[in-house]
């Protein structure tokens, strides 16, 4: 009997990963626009006047807020706010795999087909510093290029080593991380939105 109604409670839906209801999330936008024919994915230069990671190279997105309805609808609202794009007019093409960045951080990109006409002159300028495009056919064919970093724990002072094995002496393990880059032109994509795109291209090659 125990083991029946186990067995139906984890057939129930459960989160991705263990912590997902309490991690960070976040939600981003593949915006699909046709430039001369042309498909072409669309960026995002954070404005340089903002808190966090002024100037750097991102899809439109951000965190997922207690009153969406869903990973989706993040995504719709930040791509509004952003790019000032009507959500009625952003044709979903699908999802892709949620990136874990952590236990406590995940994000969940949405590719979709947007108007270029009309992000390029309603675009947020106070969020947004400049948008730029990067042809499909050249993102197929460019092969990006990987530095790792270390990422080592630190414990908090307060940490209770004599809880611990070896206490104070516990060897942590160090985490390489890949950092992926793609060069543009002028711009140099890399980090998380390397990273979401990465995978993108990969799925459609």
């Amino acid at each position: 009997m125990f083991l029946d109604t186990l067995k139906n409670q984890l057939a129930q839906h459960q989160s991705l990963f263990i912590g997902e209801s309490t991690a960070f999330r976040c939600a981003v936008m593949i915006p699909l626009v046709q430039v001369d024919g042309e498909w072409h994915v669309l960026f995002e230069v954070r404005s340089y006047t903002m808190r966090k990671q002024p100037g750097d190279i991102s899809f439109p997105g951000g965190r997922i807020d207690a009153t969406d309805a869903s990973p989706l609808a993040a995504a719709l609202r930040e791509t509004h706010e952003e790019l000032g794009i009507d959500p009625e007019s952003v044709q979903i093409v699908g999802p892709l795999s949620p990136y874990v960045a952590s236990p406590s951080f995940v994000v969940y990109p949405f590719v979709a087909k947007v108007d270029y006409d009309q992000i390029i002159h309603a675009y947020n300028r106070n969020e947004v510093e400049e948008v730029f495009t990067v042809p499909l056919q050249w993102l197929l064919s460019y092969e990006p290029y990987m530095h790792e970093v270390a990422v080592e724990p630190v414990p908090a002072p307060d940490f209770p080593y004599d809880k611990i094995m070896n206490g104070a002496n516990y060897q942590w393990r160090t985490r390489p991380i890949e950092e992926w880059f793609y060069d543009y032109q002028s711009y140099t994509i890399w980090g998380l939105t390397a990273r979401i795109l990465k995978h993108f291209i990969e799925i459609i090659r």
